[in-house]
This record gives C-alpha cells, structure tokens and sequence, in this order.
C-alpha cells in the first residue's frame, strides 16, 4: 500500500504515536489572519468536530486551502490520567500547522497544569472549548455549561494563559438558551483574562445544531471587544462566508459541518473572498480520488479496523446526493478492508 506519510513508531516497548507527513500546506493568501503571535495563511478556519477533525481529515482540508484547522476536542482530566487514547487525539503533523489543539473540562488547575504539560507538543494554538452541547459534557459542569459559571471561565482562562507561552482562544455559543443570552459577557472576560481571540457558535446549548444561527450575536461580539473574532453558524458556501463578515464585521470564518465529505469548500471559499471567482465543485472523479486517499490515511493513521468503521460515515457525506448513493453506503456498511472498500468505491461510484 503505497504510504501517505503517516507512520507509527514504536519507542521503548511502548506504543507512543509519533507522526510524519511528507506534505505541503496551502499557500499563502490575501486574506492572512494573525492570532496572538500566530500568522494564519487565511481566514477561514476548520471548526474543531469530535469524530470528524482528526489527523487525516484535517490534513485533508489544510491542502484544500483551511488557514487553521483544529484538533477534536481533548479532556483535560483524560491527559491528567493519562488515558492513552488522548495521544492520537493530540497527535498533528507539520503539513496541518497552524493547527490549535482543543482542551475542555471545568476545573482551573487541571486545565492550566494539562496546558502547559503538553505545551511542548508541535501545535500553535491552544484553544478552550465552552460550545460543546453533549448532555454528557453539559452534565459535568463542561463545555457549553460554563456559559453559565462566567466566574469559573474567567479563573480558568487567566490561571491557563499565565501557565502557557501560546496563544490561547476560546470557543464560545450565543448563551446556554434563549433566556441565557451571554456571549458578549464571556467574549469580554475572555479577552481581559488574556485570550488572544474568541470564536462564537451562533446558536444556544439548547438549540444544538438545530435552527438558524444567530449572526446578530457575532456581530455584538465583535463590536465589544478588540481580540479576533471568529464567526460560526450556517457557513456553507462561498456567498453565506463572504456574507458572514461583512454583515457582522468579524475577522474569520469557522466552517463546521458543511465540510463534512467536503473538504474542497475551503478552497472555494478562499477564491470568493479573495476575487469574487465561483470554484466549480468537485468532479465525481475528484470525489472518488479523495474519498480513496482518505480512506488509506484513516487506515495508515487507525489501523484497518477502526479506519474502515470511521470511513463509513465520511463516506456516506462525500456521495451525499450522487445518484444511487443510498446504495453504495448500504454496501459500504458492509465493508470490512481497504481492498474491499477500494474496490467497491471503483467498481460501483461513477455518474
């Protein structure tokens, strides 16, 4: 199998996840964005997603155009523990910087002893997750919970930005419901408490992913404080990007689930901005092309047992709409190798 630069070594008898990519980033654009002293190629950032931005996916969207790309979130508790699973969840790779690693928890001297242990690991950003509406993060007074504590997020914020030399930024929601509406509040403790920018979900705990993102919000975020701010909703194309900055005035863009099965989005959103130019979307050839190639980094990266698993899901979002696509994922769900999978994807995903 031919190697796409992503390699495991084994160090003292003991499985630690070392990684290589023989890649290059994308180029530098017009639009370049800085966060504390971190220069980003653009504005359009790669939203941080659990069980979709790992390693592979990332590199992916980075080589698509993604000026940021971060990491899925990390448990500040799991990395005090030491539970092994949060080395591949920390693992990243030079082709992907700048990359932000993204921590949750609740309590301030996990958070800030766990940010500066794993400070000397190869990331640019470390970024705080208070968005994350899971009942069972929400249940232990974590992500979007702490909306609710600004006292607790402004101890957490300060202990960990004196702790850290990287710039630190925050992920934040419109509030944890419609009666709770804080954004602007924990926007400016964030930027007092030393974070270097802030990125805002509009859309409360209580709505989940459901509704309309409030872009409102952004726009009152933004206008409060002086740090970046980064726009999150409802970004899904070209036009609703290039509308997201000018009708709330925030500094980037954050594209979340619309780049599920559609890493080439950031490429198109890149040439928008920067000239107005409408990016054809991708052919079913360059479909084919990148649902192989990340399906062999998935394998090369998690082995073929959990590779293949994950890719079901990825590739039902890559052949959403492609005629006879219900199919083809029924008979993806049945595949357990890569060569079956490569063949399957040859032999039956054409137009």
């Amino acid at each position: 199998m031919k190697s796409w630069g992503i390699k495991r070594i084994d160090t003292d008898r003991t499985f630690y996840p070392m990684y290589v990519y023989a890649g290059t980033s994308a180029g530098r654009s017009e639009s370049e964005m800085k966060i504390g002293n971190v220069t980003l190629d653009n504005n359009i950032i790669l939203a941080p997603m659990a069980g979709v931005s790992d390693l592979p996916f990332r590199l992916l969207c980075r080589e698509q155009g993604a000026g940021l790309v971060c990491t899925e979130m990390v448990s500040a508790k799991a990395i005090y523990y030491k539970n092994k699973n949060t080395d591949t969840l920390m693992a990243t790779l030079p082709g992907e910087r700048p990359v932000s690693l993204q921590l949750f928890g609740s309590d301030a001297d996990i958070i800030s002893e766990m940010a500066a242990a794993i400070e000397e690991r190869p990331f640019d950003i470390l970024d705080f997750n208070l968005g994350c509406p899971v009942p069972k993060v929400t249940r232990n007074g974590e992500g979007s919970a702490l909306m609710r504590e600004p006292k607790r997020v402004e101890e957490i914020i300060t202990k960990t930005v004196r702790a850290i030399h990287k710039p630190m930024t925050v992920k934040i929601r419109k509030g944890f419901s419609e009666d709770e509406i804080n954004a602007v509040e924990i926007a400016r403790i964030a930027e007092s408490a030393g974070a270097a920018a802030v990125a805002v979900h509009g859309r409360t705990r209580e709505q989940f992913y459901t509704g309309k993102a409030d872009w409102d919000i952004i726009r009152q975020v933004k206008e409060a404080v002086n740090i970046p701010v980064i726009g999150n909703g409802d970004v899904d194309s070209p036009q609703t990007a290039k509308r997201m900055l000018e009708e709330t005035g925030c500094d980037g863009v954050m594209v979340g689930r619309a780049a599920k099965g559609n890493p080439w989005l950031f490429r198109q959103i890149q040439a928008y901005l920067e000239d107005g130019t409408l990016l054809p979307p991708p052919s079913p050839d360059e479909v084919k092309t990148m649902m192989l190639r990340h399906a062999r980094m998935q394998v090369e990266y998690k082995g073929e047992y959990i590779g293949i698993r994950e890719m079901r899901a990825h590739i039902s979002w890559y052949t959403a709409g492609f005629p006879g696509s219900s199919r083809l994922r029924a008979a993806v769900n049945q595949v357990e190798t890569l060569s079956e999978l490569e063949v399957l994807l040859q032999e039956r995903f054409s137009v």
